[in-house]
């Protein structure tokens, strides 16, 4: 017969509790998470999958076309394109992060995501998102440096600074995503359906087993430093760059700053309205699928626009377009 002592039943009721109090993380490991997606709107994938298709195509090739630019033309050798080249690297890496699952998963039947790829995604569109914030305050301070500070520009972005401020976003982005997916990893999830087309912070905070205020406190901490402060920034330099610009004489002169810069902050509006939206509202609050068409904006709509955003109107990338495509005829 056998023979179970009072310790040992201990154990197992210890070992029991700790499974439950674990959550669905652990249970997710095998079986990995449902994505739904769009699937509750049927009438609506092949219109979406359509327009996602045609938008990420834009994107790769407006982004690509912005890098390649910088590096082949020396007149965009400066740090204004420098930094937007980061810019399109970061867009096509964000998009390329989301936008082929989500086109799989409209078009086939299996909405699955393993276990590993979920929490890969969770943090590199973290990283990407948080790298971005801190980016756009790079791209804020050169526009400052340049308007309010141009006979002393070239003294103060000097390259070594200008790789500098780079690193610098790219690392806190990733600091910033390695504390908070290592937050949510330590949450207790229950269930494995995830009510969007990608892994993303607040649905998984919906599947929270039980009360993690303490947790969830301080991840909107992080968020808002990561999202606030540098909305402030930005519009703090702007202030002090519209101040600059209506001091100036010269009408065409105004109009050029004006046009610069506009560019740029409609950039940081279109990226900062949508995630501060999504990020920093109440768990309470938070509509999953209003979230769904929201995160299509900001994943797949401004990366788009952004290359179209700064070069419509931009003479200097213009000729050196025109100048590689005459390259390319006369290599015929």
């Amino acid at each position: 017969m056998l023979h179970i002592t009072e310790t040992d039943a201990l154990n197992c009721l210890l070992l029991l509790c700790r499974s439950k109090a674990m959550g669905s993380f652990n249970a997710s490991l095998g079986r990995g998470f449902i994505l739904v997606g769009f699937s509750d709107w049927p009438q609506l994938e092949l219109i979406l999958f359509i327009y996602i298709l045609i938008f990420y195509s834009l994107t790769i090739f407006g982004n690509t076309t912005i890098i390649a630019l910088s590096q082949l033309d020396l007149r965009l050798h400066t740090p204004m394109y420098f930094f937007l080249s980061h810019l399109s690297f970061l867009d096509l890496c964000y998009t390329t992060s989301t936008v082929p699952q989500l086109l799989i998963n409209i078009e086939g039947h299996d909405h699955t995501i393993t276990y590993g790829r979920c929490v890969a995604q969770l943090f590199s569109v973290l990283a990407l998102g948080s790298t971005e914030s801190m980016l756009l305050v790079v791209m804020a301070f050169d526009r400052y440096a340049a308007v309010c500070r141009p006979l002393l520009y070239t003294t103060i972005m000097h390259p070594l600074l200008c790789q500098a401020l780079a690193i610098s976003s790219w690392v806190a982005g990733l600091v910033n995503s390695l504390i908070q997916t290592g937050l949510m990893m330590a949450m207790p999830l229950c269930g494995h359906r995830l009510n969007h087309f990608f892994c993303e912070m607040p649905v998984f905070l919906k599947l929270a087993c039980k009360d993690t205020a303490g947790t969830e406190a301080k991840m909107f901490v992080a968020r808002a430093i990561i999202l606030v402060f540098p909305a402030t920034l930005i519009l703090g330099s702007y202030a002090h760059i519209a101040r600059a610009v209506l001091k100036v004489k010269s009408v065409s002169g105004r109009r050029k700053a004006f046009g610069t810069c506009g560019s740029h902050l409609l950039v940081v509006s279109m990226f900062y309205g949508s995630t501060i939206y999504t990020y920093l509202q109440p768990n309470d609050s938070y509509s999953e699928n209003e979230g769904k068409f929201v995160a299509l904006f900001y994943t797949i709509v401004t990366p788009m626009l952004n290359p179209l955003i700064y070069t419509l109107r931009n003479k200097d990338v213009k000729g050196a377009l025109w100048k590689v495509l005459g390259r390319g005829i006369e290599s015929r």
